[in-house]
């Protein structure tokens, strides 16, 4: 008999293990590059998605974390702020960042997040941050947030399958 916990553990590790399977193999070089025609690269998403995790992680043991007081809607795109510089590079592989590198955190966040799974209360409950795609007021619980991690590395796995499909043809499935 499974309980809860090993059900979330379970799916976090399926949804990573795939994930991880896009980036196997390749070079810094093939992680930094750009395939299509969005700013998308494999190594900017395993780096994307370890702080995905690791902000959500956060937000169940201290809550929202603080936001950027950035006009998203308004940003001078040709100038932007250092909050928008940052939150763009959370998105690249830089060219001092190695994949290995980026996987070893990749690695230390899972294994932290998995501790977590393993020990928080699982109903305690935090106030989502003020954001445009929260309804205002609402809270999640600390299991709402680890399916919304599995959710998101699911979801970043499918972007990245297809980055690696367009480098050389491997495919996670199929």
């Amino acid at each position: 008999m499974t309980t809860e916990r090993d059900d979330l553990l379970d799916l976090l590790r399926k949804h990573r293990e795939l994930f991880r399977f896009t980036v196997r193999g390749l070079t810094d070089e093939a992680a930094r590059s750009r395939p299509t025609v969005s700013e998308l690269s494999l190594g900017g998403l395993v780096k994307h998605v370890a702080a995905v995790e690791k902000n959500w992680a956060g937000f169940v043991v201290h809550g929202p974390a603080e936001q950027p007081d950035v006009d998203w809607a308004n940003i001078d795109w040709s100038n932007p702020p250092a909050e928008v510089l940052a939150y763009r590079d959370g998105f690249r592989m830089l060219d001092d960042e190695t994949l290995d590198g980026l996987l070893e955190e990749y690695d230390e966040v899972a294994a932290a997040t998995d501790e977590l799974v393993c020990t928080v209360d699982l109903d305690s409950r935090h106030p989502l941050p003020a954001a445009p795609w929260f309804e205002p007021g609402a809270s999640w619980s600390a299991r709402r947030a680890f399916v919304h991690i599995v959710a998101e590395t699911a979801q970043h796995a499918g972007h990245a399958d297809i980055l690696r499909e367009t480098i050389d043809g491997q495919k996670s499935m199929g």
